[in-house]
């Protein structure tokens, strides 16, 4: 999708290496300060819930969008206060999981109704709001790409969870921990790359782009695109 929308771009209105970092760093720090007070949950939550609020202060400081910020540092006080009440460390990953699988749910609706997300993002970039589903050929595309977003959201449930369910705790959370960081932004690189080899692959060979949506005739657009 290079030619037409600036992959960085893109890859900062889904979450970009900043939020990938503001996502797994409490974990980290979770993990870190488990393992030096010799396993402490209530150490460790409180650590790791500092530091997102640390996190969220400097955001908020670079006037970063405020409803995201909120939204991360709740999501860590979700998790803190999960394994304060059950006692486990391994729960630190269940918020994640959830979040994860809730994910590839929606990305999965709205491919079903017809709305893929990828398109309503790229769309909205481009300006032409929904002006591309009345191309059916960039709606095939958009729908196809969007099933590689909806795999990296299952992708990382299926790897989460059996780190989540481990007997031993070592393993469910320093495991857990680093497997969280390679599905962070590694992973969110190799989902845009594979999203975006998708969508030129499936495009008809004489198709203008995802610039210029092919309209058939006597159709009425849903939205007008702005002048």
């Amino acid at each position: 999708m290079s030619d037409t929308v600036r992959q960085d771009t893109l890859v900062s209105l889904l979450g970009g290496r900043r939020g990938a970092f503001d996502a797994t760093a409490p974990l980290v720090v979770f993990v870190l300060t488990w393992l030096a007070t010799g396993e402490s949950i209530a150490w460790a939550a409180s650590a790791s819930l500092a530091s997102a609020a640390a996190i969220a202060a400097v955001r908020l400081a670079q006037r970063q969008r405020p409803r995201a910020v909120v939204l991360g540092l709740l999501s860590v006080a979700v998790a803190a206060l999960i394994v304060l009440y059950t006692g486990r460390a391994q729960d630190i990953l269940l918020p994640r999981i959830v979040s994860n699988a809730a994910s590839a749910l929606v990305w999965a609706g709205f491919i079903v109704f017809r709305r893929p997300l990828l398109g309503l993002i790229v769309g909205g970039l481009l300006g032409q709001r929904t002006q591309w589903r009345l191309d059916p050929a960039l709606l095939r595309a958009y729908s196809l790409a969007s099933w590689i977003w909806v795999a990296m959201y299952a992708f990382r449930v299926a790897v989460l969870t059996p780190f989540w369910n481990a007997d031993s705790d070592d393993l469910a959370v320093i495991g857990g921990g680093v497997a969280q960081v390679l599905l962070s932004w590694p992973l969110l690189v190799l989902c845009l790359a594979a999203s975006g080899w998708v969508m030129k692959a499936s495009l008809p060979k004489h198709h203008p782009g995802l610039r210029h949506p092919v309209v058939p005739a006597g159709t009425q657009e849903p939205e007008k695109t702005p002048s």
